[in-house]
């Protein structure tokens, strides 16, 4: 089945323990987009400016992501992050966002309305609302941030009471709720509206919170994390696809797409950017899923 995906295009500039990066290959549609369309065909809708590398559409396209979405603004700049990951690298220290193209809403075209899966990735809940309106018959998911918890927060709880699954991290879930204990959290976002809830833990794994009941996985263990920017992306785009490709929303199968997106998660952590991910096989993603699998047979 079609995974429609609204997010951002970005130039991010990454410093870590190992080095420093400027200018690298960004954004939430991108590492999203890249994760999904190695299950699935994916429909990509995004905000571009006159600085961003052409060679990224053609690996997409090559997977057969389609970009009739893509929005060119040939006299602004691309949306930009600048980041620093110290220590264990758990979460980033935004140094400066430039929102540039960002600040437009994204377009959609016709043909993306009978995508039968939607991804609405992190930006205003207001242009997810708008964005969602024209999707009547799709089973939406979203991502939100701590921004909009703060600022957006009437948005948002509408937003909530009309989607059927929510990926968010764990500090956004207890923000959200004001609960600390994420199984708390969990039970009490399902509360606001999303029959499916997921909470992302990093390098701790996720949480699945369905009606039918709870789930608990760990990350893939990788021995060397490289740069941890787009992984929670690229979960979401391991997770989507995997769900489209299926066409099934039991729990067997959404605990089956959970592990799918942690491997992708994994292949994206192990270099800086999209470089890992741009480069991974679904061959390659079978044997981590694999194991995984093994790994949690004891």
């Amino acid at each position: 089945m079609t995974l429609a995906a609204f997010g951002s295009v970005g130039l991010d500039d990454i410093s870590t323990p190992e080095k420093s990066v400027k200018g690298v290959v960004g954004g939430s549609a991108v590492y999203f987009s890249l994760a999904a369309s190695l299950f699935t065909k994916v429909r990509m809708a995004a905000n571009v400016g006159n600085d961003f590398p052409s060679s990224v559409w053609d690996t997409l396209r090559s997977r057969g992501v389609d970009l009739a979405g893509l929005q060119e603004f040939p006299d602004r700049p691309t949306f930009r992050w600048s980041g620093r990951y110290e220590g264990a690298m758990n979460e980033a220290v935004t140094l400066k966002t430039e929102l540039n193209v960002l600040v437009e809403e994204p377009q959609i075209p016709e043909s993306y309305r009978s995508a039968r899966y939607l991804f609405l990735a992190n930006m205003g809940p207001d242009v997810q609302l708008r964005i969602l309106e024209q999707f009547p018959q799709a089973t939406a998911f979203a991502d939100t941030m701590n921004l909009w918890i703060h600022e957006a927060r009437e948005d948002l709880d509408r937003l909530l009471q009309l989607i059927y699954g929510l990926v968010l991290n764990d500090g956004e879930a207890r923000l959200l709720t004001g609960e600390h204990n994420l199984i708390k959290a969990g039970a009490a976002l399902q509360k606001l509206g999303p029959d499916v809830v997921i909470i992302k833990k990093g390098e701790h794994g996720a949480f699945l919170f369905t009606p039918e009941g709870r789930f608990g996985l760990p990350a893939y263990p990788v021995e060397h994390v490289v740069d941890p920017t787009g992984a929670g992306d690229s979960f979401a785009g391991g997770l989507m696809g995997a769900l489209a490709e299926a066409d099934d929303l039991s729990m067997e199968n959404l605990r089956r797409a959970m592990a799918y997106g942690t491997v992708c998660a994994s292949m994206t952590v192990g270099a800086f950017s999209t470089e890992a991910l741009a480069q991974a096989t679904r061959m390659e993603i079978e044997e981590r899923y694999q194991e995984l699998r093994d790994f949690l047979r004891f």
